[in-house]
């Protein structure tokens, strides 16, 4: 599927980015903005995205890091810990260029993983249907900044360690905050679980750190996520 550009962003004049765009039929779709990992906008994210294009959503991955640089690195995970920065422009510029698509239903979600998965439940306020952090960092004012928030569909997992308690946390936040929700934690899955990394002799390591894809896991996240996908975006919002 073709590489793009989306206009209109705060970082830089245009954002690359990959579009995937459904096989069968001629749309309009309902859409969703795929969110990188901290590893940038990989082949590993593009086939993300075309598994979305694939279930039948237009799917559009934006490099977040198109400006390039430390300070463009810098930046990004600043704004993903603080909530307010040059990405959550990126990040609307990219939701309101897909649902302005004659190809697009209007309707449009968020899916997110590690990096992602933390802008992805922060963008859940931001004009976004559906949402699907994936061990994602919970936001420092999480009540204040769910409150309002679109449906979400989040997925952890049980060897994080770095989010231990997590989905825990965001469970017992989105009830009290009135959000619809569907949050899950794998048992047998570490962090990055939905990902496959081409990451060679590294791949060891990472198993023995309880990362990396875990097969079952994923495929079940990915039901889940399809699922609540269709529940929440398939009505279409165009008069």
């Amino acid at each position: 599927m073709p590489a793009t550009t989306i206009p209109g962003a705060t970082s830089v004049p245009e954002l690359r980015a990959h579009l995937a765009v459904p096989p069968v039929g001629e749309g309009p779709w309902p859409g969703v903005v795929v969110l990188h990992e901290a590893f940038g906008l990989t082949d590993d994210t593009r086939q993300q995205a075309d598994r979305l294009a694939a279930a039948g959503y237009l799917a559009v991955a934006p490099n977040l890091f198109t400006a390039g640089g430390v300070r463009c690195l810098r930046a990004t995970f600043a704004a993903m810990m603080s909530g307010e920065g040059a990405a959550f422009g990126d990040i609307e510029a990219t939701r309101a260029w897909l649902a302005g698509r004659a190809d697009c239903t209007g309707r449009v979600g968020v899916i997110g993983f590690c990096l992602g998965g933390g802008f992805a439940l922060l963008a859940a306020s931001r004009g976004f249907d559906a949402a699907a952090p994936n061990y994602g960092l919970m936001p420092r004012n999480a009540a204040e900044v769910l409150a309002g928030a679109c449906p979400v569909v989040a997925s952890f997992g049980g060897r994080d360690r770095t989010l231990r308690g997590a989905a825990g946390k965001l469970e017992t936040l989105l009830t009290d905050v009135g959000v619809e929700h569907d949050v899950k934690e794998y048992p047998d899955a570490g962090h990055s679980f939905l990902n496959r990394h081409n990451s060679g002799p590294l791949a060891v390591l990472e198993r023995v750190g309880g990362l990396g894809y875990h097969a079952p896991s994923a495929e079940d996240a990915w039901g889940r996520i399809l699922r609540f996908f269709d529940a929440h975006l398939r009505q279409d919002r165009r008069p």
